[in-house]
């Protein structure tokens, strides 16, 4: 899989986040077992409990075209004035490896980027061991 691709993909979809309150703006990519990509952002709302992760995005958007299964995530987010090269790394919330893991099996790559050169890899056991499923 060609990682560099997937965390591009993660910064187009950054572009359309919404977040007037943080200004930390989220995009992610999600590729399927067959090789679709699905794209999120992040959306806030004034009630932050109703605010969307752009993981969550992702997997919702791709769960509702029928995807159930999951290779890989590609995770950008950091303040608003960050366009060029982020200066950290955006890890999935607890909530969102939560339902990361619904769909993704444990050794799911999660890459965190700041370039599409500067990037960490990780499996979603590494990030959410001992998860919940049924």
């Amino acid at each position: 899989m060609d990682y560099a691709e997937l965390i591009k993909m993660a910064f187009e979809a950054r572009k359309y986040a919404y977040a007037p309150y943080s200004h930390f703006k989220v995009g992610a990519a999600l590729c399927a077992e067959n090789g679709k990509i699905y794209t999120g952002c992040n959306v806030e709302n004034a009630s932050f409990g109703a605010t969307m992760c752009a993981e969550r995005t992702a997997v919702f958007k791709a769960v509702s075209r029928g995807e159930r299964d999951f290779k890989a995530i590609a995770i950008v987010g950091g303040l608003t004035e960050e366009e060029r090269e982020l200066s950290g790394y955006a890890y999935p919330c607890g909530m969102c490896r939560q339902v990361l893991s619904e769909f993704g099996k444990p050794d799911m790559k999660v890459i965190v980027a700041r370039t599409a050169e500067d990037y960490k890899e990780f499996t979603l056991g590494e990030l959410l061991p001992e998860s919940f499923t049924l």
